[in-house]
């Protein structure tokens, strides 16, 4: 008996060890392994951005079409590469991002916590606050890198398309926008993305800290409870957290992303330098308010699936 006690023990958790810390987290592992399973996450997911990105740029025949014909459309012509072009540029290329990243907003996770441990407010509005803040400054820190990644797997998305430019490899990409437009071309929609990205990455992590402080408390669980939550328990918890978190910041944010995308990719507006006006000028005469959802499904998917896929996965390592 005392030996079935002691292995339920061992499949239980305390609420305080689902929130680890920067301090107790084992960064080999974390960077390592991380590395390999968010790869794996990303390319399950990647076609819904391919999905996305080709609504988002394309006349509007094809933006109003629903996002699985377009996919099927996709790959009727360009066959199963076409819903996985840009995967290796985004892959590879993201590596030593998502380290910036996830090492930034960790640190910044933790500082936050210490931070406001002494003020009066509740646990959950603390917690909301603290994944927020770091969220945010993690947005910004690597926005340097992924901005000019997003700029050419985007372009390789679109590859295909009426009136894109036909690049070789992602190389070719940086050289014909450098060429173009010199090297700030590679950060077309910094500003934009700087601007919004950190209030929706801030967003993302505050509703993802406070929905999952609000699903264990539903449950029965609190901090000084006898009562303690399974493994099993636990990632499904988060993975409802992210997924709610998702879906909220893929409705706040899919007008901001439609106009960033379309600066990043396209060209052929005449004289000058494309801008954040211009481009929302041209993308509401083509479709009125409307044409600001474009992609809006696709995105939606694609989001909700992070949320929960990249959640878990993160929590889990």
């Amino acid at each position: 008996m005392a030996l079935e006690t002691e292995s339920v023990t061992r499949d239980k958790l305390s609420l305080a060890d689902t929130e680890i810390d920067w301090a107790r987290l084992d960064k080999t592992r974390f960077h390592v392994i991380g590395a390999v399973l968010f790869t794996v996450q990303q390319a399950l997911i990647h076609p819904t951005a391919v999905v996305k990105t080709r609504m988002q740029v394309a006349d509007s025949r094809l933006a109003h079409m629903p996002g699985m014909v377009v996919f099927k459309d996709i790959l009727r012509n360009d066959g199963i590469p076409g819903v996985f072009r840009g995967f290796g540029t985004s892959a590879i290329g993201s590596l030593p991002g998502r380290v910036l990243a996830l090492t930034s907003l960790e640190m910044s996770k933790d500082m936050m916590l210490k931070y406001t441990q002494g003020l009066n407010m509740p646990e959950t509005t603390r917690i909301g606050v603290a994944n927020g803040v770091a969220g945010m400054f993690s947005s910004l820190i690597s926005s340097l890198y992924f901005v000019p990644l997003e700029v050419i797997c985007q372009r390789l998305m679109v590859q295909g398309l009426p009136g894109a430019t036909f690049y070789i490899d992602p190389f070719d990409v940086a050289r014909k926008v450098i060429k173009a437009e010199g090297f700030r071309g590679l950060y077309r929609g910094f500003g934009l993305t700087a601007l919004t990205n950190s209030p929706a990455v801030a967003l993302w992590w505050g509703a993802y800290g406070a929905a999952q402080r609000i699903i264990w408390r539903s449950l029965g669980y609190r901090d000084d409870s006898e009562k303690k939550p399974s493994h099993m328990e636990m990632m499904a918890v988060q993975a409802t957290a992210g997924m709610v978190a998702g879906a909220c910041s893929s409705v706040i944010t899919t007008p901001i992303d439609t106009v960033k995308t379309r600066l990043q990719v396209i060209d052929d507006y005449g004289v000058a330098r494309p801008s954040v006006l211009k481009t929302t000028k041209i993308l509401l005469k083509e479709d009125g308010w409307w044409g600001l959802y474009r992609g809006f499904g696709p995105r939606f998917l694609n989001m909700s699936l992070y949320g929960t896929t990249m959640i878990v996965t993160y929590e889990l390592i």
